[in-house]
């Protein structure tokens, strides 16, 4: 049976027993009135006075820039116009620079993904700070996104004017090359969508966007390749023997009609031989047969084909390259900040720091010491009078101490 602390003035009281050194008191408090006796978690361990505390608080403190805790050691430093009057947390024109932060706080440039206005200046301005400018790697994606997107709208459009008929001999290659069509119009489209997420992605700093941007220029590359090396291949390689397959096999009565219309031509070799019979071909025909006018003009329509297609190329490793060294630099922090939002520092979690620090030197030195430390942090805290950091009672020989700052 315990005994009463009060009962003899010379047995001493018993001290509570000591937190986890990393919990603030009121954490702990939580954890020992938790209804059902569930498990906490570390949102939980976070909280003070309804307040949700930011996960670093159960870190070493020491391991924290000594400039977020005395922003005055760094005369250069930039400190917010915010509430707490703490440094400024990360973003900018300044960020590469020696000694700057590169974490996010809420109305920071691109916090989140998003930044306001589109082209910078004046209508992206911040909601503190000087305007918005878009640095060299965001100008080098939208100059390399908008020759992709120049690229692929020509080639829709021939692709486009083919289907449609409106060129002389565009019913020619809708017969005997369709494959290749078909394919170019798919990387022609595909191009062009990757384009438009391109320019999402630039315009509102997004860089989830521009991952799939970046990932779906190698689609597009391999989609443009794919009809170039058919052509080249079919052009360089036993072009009449393909061709005379193609005649006998692929073509039907029908393509062999549209074909002798366009060329001007009876039968494959004379009108005797594979000829489709139409009021201009017939047995007694004196027009020549289609082997020779098709070959010349498959050989003419594959070499601008494959030509066109691997002028292309290059174009697109160069977007493909510059959407991998460019697409995570869109703003001048690298990256979206390695700090996830659960562990950012705000003035909560410096107040449960603080209480940490007050809990062990009360244990350690006395009150007295604890309630100096207090007063000096809100004074490196630069807080005015009518701003206080929220802190948590602690408990030395028996006496409950609560410090307001």
């Amino acid at each position: 049976m315990l005994m009463s602390p009060r009962v003899n003035d010379s047995v001493h009281e018993l001290e509570p027993p000591r937190t986890a050194r990393f919990v603030s008191s009121s954490a702990a408090s939580t954890l020992s009135s938790g209804h059902g006796g569930g498990t906490q978690t570390p949102h939980s361990m976070g909280r003070a006075g309804g307040v949700r505390a930011s996960l670093s608080v159960n870190y070493l403190p020491s391991k924290f820039s000594d400039a977020l805790i005395s922003p005055t050691a760094n005369p250069r430093r930039r400190v917010g116009k915010g509430k707490g009057k703490l440094p400024k947390a990360g973003g900018g024109t300044e960020v590469f620079k020696a000694g700057e932060a590169r974490m996010p706080v809420e109305g920071d440039e691109d916090y989140d993904g998003v930044s306001t206005g589109w082209f910078g200046g004046k209508s992206a301005k911040l909601r503190s700070g000087p305007a918005m400018k878009w640095n060299r790697f965001k100008w080098i994606l939208l100059c390399t996104n908008t020759l992709l997107m120049m690229f692929s709208i020509t080639a829709l459009i021939l692709s486009l004017l083919t289907w449609f008929n409106v060129f002389t001999s565009a019913d020619i290659i809708r017969v005997g090359n369709r494959t290749e069509l078909i394919l170019s119009t798919v990387a022609a489209s595909v191009g062009i969508l990757t384009a438009l997420i391109g320019y999402a992605g630039i315009l509102l700093n997004n860089r989830s966007f521009l991952a799939i941007y970046t990932f779906m220029t190698w689609i597009t590359f391999i989609l443009i390749v794919i009809p170039g090396y058919l052509t080249y291949r079919k052009r360089s390689f036993n072009l009449e023997g393909k061709l005379n397959s193609q005649w006998s096999r692929d073509l039907g009565v029908e393509g062999r009609l549209r074909i002798q219309h366009h060329l001007a031509c009876c039968g494959y070799f004379s009108p005797f031989i594979e000829a489709t019979v139409s009021q201009t071909c017939y047995p007694r025909s004196v027009l020549p047969g289609c082997k020779l006018k098709y070959m010349n003009f498959q050989r003419m329509a594959l070499k601008r084909w494959y030509m066109g297609v691997f002028a292309w190329i290059p174009v697109q490793l160069v977007v493909m390259v510059a959407g991998l060294l460019c697409s995570n630099h869109v703003t001048y922090r690298f990256g979206k900040g390695m700090m996830p939002k659960a562990y950012r520092l705000d003035l909560s979690s410096m107040a449960v720091i603080m209480d940490n620090y007050a809990n062990e030197m009360t244990e350690q030195y006395g009150a007295d010491v604890a309630s100096n430390v207090l007063v000096a942090s809100r004074s490196n805290l630069q807080l005015s009078g009518n701003e206080s950091i929220m802190t948590m009672p602690y408990e030395a020989g028996g006496s409950h101490t609560v410090h307001a700052i």
